[in-house]
């Protein structure tokens, strides 16, 4: 489930160069106390990236993001949705675990934007699927996730489809069940979408995912 860039070779090498870079990152405090930096994985010509908010625990070990239960669930969740963790593209907003699971710092967001971009702009995916409040307030900021989750929309010529973080349906159960619908039913229909507009030239997946650093743009329905 991976598109065609004509320069895949060159993708995977700056995806390479990102994951060099953040395992020697000092541009924040989240370094400090972290084993190991958690880069994004997964195909360089993904439809689909999936963006979390902060590595966890077990990623802070493992060294790649999604990993523990909350990973297994993810599997679980990609399974109902028609595909698999090698089609896609895993990766969060920073690259270190945070102590103690602590909330994100805008300062440390911040900091670790460049390498998002970097990544977003080597897979050139059609569609973006932000896993928490965290990842969909980067591109939204006053978005709810409590509002927009399952909902997908057009943004710098990509999709964008808002989801809560598999994470959140093991700490609170009364989310487990929404995870599971939106990822059944809202992941598939919007891909199909996305192939549905890029088949027709209305989708420019090579476009900057921001127009600079100082803040996100809004998105507009499809």
């Amino acid at each position: 489930m991976t598109t065609h860039n004509a320069s895949n070779d060159e993708a995977s090498a700056a995806l390479a160069q990102v994951a060099a870079e953040t395992s020697a990152c000092t541009r924040c405090d989240l370094h400090i106390g972290a084993h190991r930096s958690a880069p994004g994985v997964g195909p360089s010509a993904a439809e689909v990236m999936l963006i979390g908010e902060a590595p966890s625990a077990y990623d802070d070990r493992s060294g790649a993001p999604f990993t523990g239960p909350s990973g297994v669930f993810l599997d679980e969740l990609l399974a109902a949705a028609g595909m698999s963790r090698p089609d896609v593209y895993l990766t969060n907003l920073v690259k270190h675990h945070p102590p103690d699971n602590r909330e994100l710092r805008p300062d440390e967001i911040a900091a670790c934007a460049g390498y998002l971009v970097r990544e977003i702009a080597a897979v050139s995916p059609i569609l973006i699927v932000t896993l928490g409040r965290g990842a969909l307030q980067w591109f939204l900021p006053s978005a709810r996730i409590s509002s927009q989750h399952g909902q997908a929309r057009l943004h710098r010529g990509r999709i964008l489809l808002a989801m809560y973080n598999p994470a959140a349906g093991l700490h609170r159960e009364e989310l487990h069940d929404v995870i599971v619908a939106d990822f059944t039913r809202a992941l598939p229909a919007a891909l199909a979408e996305a192939r549905r507009l890029l088949a027709a030239g209305k989708l420019a997946p090579h476009a900057p995912a921001r127009e600079d650093d100082s803040g996100p743009q809004q998105m507009s329905l499809f």
